[in-house]
């Protein structure tokens, strides 16, 4: 048996115990727990995925994250991928939740944010390149087809969350 994670319902309620490969396959909700990395200057972190991983080989992508493991909450997993993905120790801070059909199977993503201010070591296994850029370079490549698809859907409501939070100006 493979990675054990917590098949959820619509309500994101704990209905057991199951293998990721067959929550994926069967298409079970479980749970995906994510950091956006933000550096000093508020810049953001984006990566590409190396070519040989079986999910999105190549693609960009703007968080870094993976599966909530059997028992664990989103803040626990998304702490253990930061440090896993990138060798940093941090407390990722809950931005958002919701509900994402997927492109490889549906799941409820929990998308934290961090200040990242340490040099980054990122795995290679995870990360096969990466740069911090603006909000508006950002905007710019979550349009790329080359972009992880579910992180588009993550970008426009935290972008939406974002400006809803920002101070109107005259």
């Amino acid at each position: 048996m493979g990675e054990l994670v917590e098949r959820v319902d619509e309500q994101d309620r704990v209905v057991g115990v199951v293998d990721r490969g067959e929550a994926i396959r069967r298409r079970w909700l479980h749970r995906i727990a994510t950091t956006v990395c933000r550096d000093g200057d508020g810049r953001i972190l984006v990566h590409r995925r190396p070519d040989d991983v079986s999910r999105f080989p190549g693609r960009f992508n703007w968080m870094l994250g993976g599966a909530v493991d059997a028992g664990e909450s989103y803040g626990d997993a998304a702490a253990r991928e930061l440090a896993e993905e990138l060798g940093v120790h941090a407390e990722p801070r809950f931005v958002l939740k919701f509900l994402c059909a997927g492109a490889i199977s549906p799941y409820w993503l929990g998308l934290h944010e961090a200040v990242i201010t340490t040099p980054v070591h990122p795995d290679p296994r995870e990360v096969a390149w990466f740069d911090w850029l603006t909000e508006p370079e950002l905007e710019v490549l979550v349009r790329h087809q080359g972009f992880v698809p579910d992180a588009r859907e993550a970008f426009d409501r935290y972008h939406a969350l974002n400006a809803r939070s920002r101070p109107c100006r005259p």
